[in-house]
């Protein structure tokens, strides 16, 4: 009869365990990124009633119920679109975020709902930083690309080094970045210039080392002596400001073409614009600029350059990659989000705030060299909790609960009626 009343007491405090883990789903049913707990249940310990017995079966009693485990849900919970681009969701269940607290502690959630957060000691904002809602700081790998507040471009997407998962540090950019000018270098020229004895002009913008748009402006006149074949046109570059009322440079040359109008040559140089040589690139054959009757007389020209642009904000990728945004337009990658895994996620330690960190368990984390991850931006993942399926488990163990203090209260009548014979 006492083992009975052990048997209910082992099964109460286990169903309270339970019915513990159960209220935390619950509760968090609502919070970013929240992975559920699930309640494993073991028998305690088998005792065997007689050694003789039926050879067939064992004669042996249960002592009782034990929590074998409390098992990390890592199914993914469900997408829902945001108007902020640093909410960020890492597509499929495998896979955290990173983030560095206080003394450099690392830890790893599921939960993307990152911010900017400018950094302003003494009142003056120096650097913005990808933070959580507790001011951690979210971690990567930096492009090394903003020294002084100048930008060295990054083309293209970064990658994570696989060998250097723990080499990450905290997303820390400049609040202030200038995107540097980049002076035309080459104009190229298109179209056609006719064979009819009557000046063309063909006009572009070509940027300056100072960030200005200039105007390089070509005449094409026709030679006085023509070749046996073909036809011959003078050429005059000149490079000055775009109200023309400054002229940096200007230089002359002679472009052949053959009898079709396709390009045979050209002599002009490079033209200085206020301080960058430009290129006047015609083509070849009619790859380019012509000269003949044979289409309408138009002709166009393209450059290459950027003018010098300032920040206008930072954002997050598919890829993971945080770009910079500048004025001019253009944009470029100064880091990346960085996207851990673990070999058994479910040894990951929680530690409040759905963060987690990390176990003996659960080992170090790791980069896959393949397949990293994928990240959507402006994209927040619920709570993977059912809060069906969370409250009709929450009936179960309130029944059971109930069961077995009735074994509780049984056994102890049981024993009070044997005192009392």
């Amino acid at each position: 009869m006492l083992q009975s009343i052990y048997s209910g007491i082992s099964g109460l405090q286990s169903f309270q365990t339970g019915i513990d883990v159960l209220s935390n789903n619950i509760a968090n049913v609502n919070t970013v990124g929240f992975k559920g707990s699930s309640t494993e249940f073991s028998n305690l310990f088998e005792k065997t009633v007689s050694a003789a017995g039926n050879p067939v079966t064992s004669a042996q009693t249960g002592l009782g119920v034990q929590v074998n485990a409390i098992t990390l849900d890592m199914k993914t919970g469900s997408y829902y679109q945001t108007d902020s681009k640093t909410d960020l969701a890492i597509v499929g269940n495998d896979g955290w975020f990173g983030l560095s607290g206080p003394n450099d502690q690392e830890y790893f959630t599921r939960a993307g709902n990152f911010r900017f957060d400018p950094y302003s000691p003494d009142g003056i904002t120096t650097d913005t930083r990808l933070v959580n809602p507790e001011g951690f700081f979210v971690t990567g790998t930096l492009a090394n690309n903003t020294n002084g507040g100048i930008l060295s471009p990054v083309v293209g997407s970064m990658e994570l080094d696989p060998a250097n998962a723990s080499a990450q540090q905290p997303l820390i950019f400049p609040n202030a970045l200038i995107f540097p000018v980049q002076p035309t270098t080459q104009a190229n020229f298109t179209g056609n210039i006719g064979i009819e004895d009557l000046p063309q002009v063909i006009s572009a913008v070509a940027i300056s080392p100072q960030s200005e748009r200039n105007s390089l402006r070509l005449v094409f006149t026709q030679s006085a002596e023509q070749p046996p074949s073909g036809i011959r046109w003078d050429v005059t570059a000149t490079a000055q400001t775009a109200d023309g009322s400054v002229v940096y440079d200007t230089q002359s040359g002679v472009v052949d073409f053959d009898a079709s109008g396709a390009i045979v040559s050209s002599t002009l140089g490079p033209i200085d614009n206020n301080g960058a040589p430009v290129t006047a690139n015609f083509g070849t054959g009619f790859g380019g600029l012509i000269s003949n009757s044979g289409s309408s007389v138009t002709s166009s020209a393209t450059v290459d350059g950027t003018l010098a642009g300032e920040l206008l904000g930072y954002s997050v990728n598919r890829n993971g990659d945080i770009t910079s945004s500048f004025s001019n337009g253009k944009q470029s990658v100064v880091g990346k989000v960085a996207i851990y895994h673990f070999q058994n996620d479910q040894g990951l330690e929680a530690v409040g705030g759905n963060k987690f960190r990390v176990s003996d368990n659960s080992g170090n984390p790791l980069f896959y060299a393949q397949n990293n991850g994928e990240i959507l931006s402006s994209t927040l993942e619920t709570s993977n909790v059912k809060l069906d399926t969370a409250l009709t488990e929450l009936i179960i163990l309130q029944r059971s609960y109930d069961a077995v203090s009735k074994t509780i209260t049984t056994g102890d009548e049981m024993l009070k009626n044997a005192l009392q014979m």
